[in-house]
């Protein structure tokens, strides 16, 4: 059974940074893709930002790149998303997602929702001054 649990979440101010983890039980981790998604209160969960974990490809939308960077660590079961330059708008809970064993998902589609299986609880970011 797999289970991922963010950590990492908080409440910063306006410029600064955070990283993200998902630890991962249960998952290989030389194949897939992986995410990060965001939700906000009424809203829906939006990708921000993918990764394939045999290439490493990465992917961002376009709010989030040049600020945000999504990495994993092999050994340590790990996805994180590191987060510098944190706007109010950022703010959000974030979850780590990953798509069932021996699916492939395009680019194109990294960032549906719909295309991933397992999913975190979700971790809390607020930015604020």
């Amino acid at each position: 059974q797999v289970h991922l649990v963010e950590t990492g979440g908080g409440s910063v101010q306006p410029g600064e940074s955070l990283r993200l983890s998902c630890a991962a039980s249960g998952y290989s981790f030389t194949s897939g893709s992986m995410a990060w998604f965001r939700q906000t209160p009424g809203q829906e969960r939006e990708g921000v930002a993918a990764i394939y974990l045999a290439g490493g490809d990465d992917y961002y939308d376009y709010s989030v790149k040049g600020r945000f960077t999504i990495s994993h660590d092999v050994a340590k079961r790990t996805l994180f998303l590191q987060m510098n330059a944190l706007k109010p708008e950022d703010t959000a809970m974030y979850y780590c997602a990953a798509v069932r064993k021996g699916q492939y998902v395009s680019s194109a589609s990294l960032f549906d929702a719909d295309q991933y299986t397992h999913w975190g609880r979700g971790t809390q970011v607020t930015v604020s001054s």
